[in-house]
């Protein structure tokens, strides 16, 4: 559905150059919620903005359901479009408009006659929850209210891609996981395509079907969730699924190791089989497991008698039972979390 090829973008100021987007490859399926993470200055809002051509990238080729949107122009691309929805962070209504005034504002604007679009318009406000709202104004809504509004008049013009920037970091967690569940349920109801970014790992956790880390402009991992929280290695299950570094008595003459199972083996006592099979003591260091995805997925870091090479059987034995086994070396510490709070928008922070 939308197709991201060698894209790059370079802001200019006062003489110095900010490359904010630096030839990122990214395919968003039909269907799915794809979040894109990472630090202020990363470059994940100018990618979102390039894609609906709201900054029009210096090479590379954007297309949305087929369509190239950079051999657009005039109204072919405005038709375009239309089938790309967007929410904002801090909603950006009208403070003149009522809820039902803000709504309708898109399709007054695509032409739509008015008994349409005060029909269309009841039907967006029933969606999200807020038909009896419809006579309110922005200053009379909280915040989940606000970004329900926002989240109805994207949907306005029928979109097939629903593009949201941030749109949860100013909202409380209550708040925050509401407005989740809604884009969630537009996605199946729909059949919404939805991009978003967000520096919030509990984003990822609930919503999403696929992912990307960006850094420096560059998109350093990608790719479906469940692929990328077994992948050795992998920089979003440490994120997502945090260990502790190994403890003091780890050390020489041991094997630290990470195991990552999901579904019916987080159900099995692998531990204790493989300490009864070869007669060992295995040592549980930290653990972390989550639903992702409607799934139990899980890691668990486990120190193990001797050295890599002396436990090679007790290694191949846990993947013969389809867990994912990363050897790491003893006393090793995870990195940081990816984000750990809200930061200025990426653009000015990077120039400033």
């Amino acid at each position: 559905m939308i197709q991201i090829e060698k894209v790059s973008k370079v802001y200019r100021s006062r003489g110095r150059e900010v490359t904010a987007v630096d030839g990122v490859d990214l395919t968003v399926r039909e269907g799915e919620v794809f979040g894109v993470l990472g630090r202020s200055g990363a470059g994940k809002s100018t990618l979102l903005r390039c894609v609906n051509l709201l900054e029009r990238p210096d090479s590379g080729r954007i297309a949305v359901d087929g369509r190239d949107l950079l051999s657009l122009d005039g109204r072919e691309l405005r038709r375009a479009r239309q089938g790309i929805g967007m929410i904002h962070q801090h909603f950006g209504l009208l403070s003149g408009r009522t809820v039902a005034g803000n709504v309708a504002f898109p399709l007054e604007v695509m032409g739509v006659p008015r008994s349409e679009r005060a029909a269309r318009v009841a039907e967006l406000l029933e969606l999200v929850g807020l038909d009896e709202h419809a006579a309110a104004y922005p200053a009379q809504l909280s915040g989940g209210q606000k970004q329900r509004v926002g989240i109805a008049r994207a949907l306005a013009g029928r979109p097939k891609v629903l593009l949201s920037d941030e749109a949860t970091s100013a909202l409380d967690p209550e708040t925050t996981a509401s407005i989740l569940e809604l884009l969630r349920d537009l996605n199946r109801r729909l059949g919404l395509t939805v991009l978003l970014i967000t520096h919030e790992m509990e984003v990822v956790k609930r919503i999403c079907d696929s992912a990307a880390i960006m850094r420096a402009g560059r998109v350093v991992e990608s790719g479906p969730l469940r692929e990328l929280l077994l992948r050795p290695g992998s920089e979003l299950a440490r994120d997502l699924l945090p260990l502790p570094a190994a403890g003091p008595r780890s050390g020489a003459g041991t094997t630290v190791a990470d195991v990552t199972f999901e579904g019916d083996s987080a159900d099995r006592p692998f531990v204790s089989s493989l300490a009864r099979t070869y007669s060992i003591d295995v040592n549980i260091l930290g653990g972390a497991v989550e639903r992702i995805g409607g799934t139990r997925i899980g890691r668990l870091r486990i120190e193990l008698p001797g050295d890599p090479d002396v436990n090679a059987a007790q290694l191949a034995y846990l993947r013969e039972a389809g867990l994912t086994v990363e050897v790491r070396a003893p006393a090793a510490a995870g990195p940081p979390a990816l984000v750990p709070a809200a930061e200025p928008d990426e653009q000015e922070a990077s120039l400033s």
